[in-house]
């Protein structure tokens, strides 16, 4: 088994998630009591979140790329980031730590051309919804995302993620809210919904939408172990 490292605390909630996903992953694959060979790195994510509102990219690198040094020295062979907003850092990453990182975008697209999709929409942060970083990712394989048209929607998003899902958080008038807004895209074309921040999966469920609905926690936990194992 190829040992892996993982980057977390972005938030715990989905820290948790990733955890859990990967160590059924690997003994689902391998049974018996076989689990994840994996090292985490677990940030405040009140420092992330504090640069990231101010831009301050730079700064968030900076202690990204030592959370992935530390992981490297213990002996990871691949990094996984258990974000989607991190990934707006992730090339860069790559290319400073000198390991393979296992891109939650490329993972995604891979899902989706398995069911032929050209559309979709995509729910996220306000970085992961308006900045390129993963819908480039997607136009590299022919798959066009579209985000929600209203400024109001989309700042409803990037709020609720930190005020309330961040923190394991649920509440039926967030999932309604969370529920039109992917209705809205549909309307607008999408074939399917990516639920492109970690924490989403808490609110909106497949049998919620009337289209095929990408869970980017599972299928990038569902990556790395497919890392692990190759």
């Amino acid at each position: 088994m190829r040992k892996i490292g993982l980057i977390g605390g972005i938030s715990w909630v989905s820290t948790a998630d990733y955890y859990k996903l990967i160590n059924q992953g690997i003994n689902e694959k391998m049974g018996d009591l076989n689990f994840s060979e994996c090292l985490l790195y677990s940030f405040n994510y009140a420092d992330i979140k504090k640069n990231n509102e101010a831009n301050d990219w730079d700064s968030t690198f900076k202690m990204l790329l030592k959370g992935c040094e530390f992981l490297k020295s213990g002996g990871a062979e691949a990094i996984v980031l258990c974000a989607n907003t991190m990934h707006f850092i992730a090339d860069k990453l790559e290319e400073a730590i000198d390991l393979p990182l296992i891109h939650i975008a490329t993972a995604t697209a891979s899902e989706i051309e398995k069911q032929d999709l050209k559309k979709v929409g995509l729910l996220g942060t306000k970085f992961t919804m308006e900045l390129d970083f993963f819908k480039d990712k997607l136009l590299a394989q022919g798959i066009e995302a579209i985000i929600p048209e209203s400024q109001e929607d989309k700042d409803f998003i990037h709020t609720t993620i930190f005020e309330e899902l961040g923190k394991g958080l649920v509440t039926e008038s967030t999932k309604k809210r969370y529920l039109q807004i992917a209705n809205k895209l549909i309307e607008n074309g999408a074939e399917g919904i990516i639920l492109g921040c970690t924490e989403i999966p808490l609110i909106i469920l497949p049998e919620d939408v009337s289209v095929p609905v990408f869970d980017t926690t599972l299928i990038h936990s569902k990556a790395a172990v497919e890392f692990q194992l190759s």
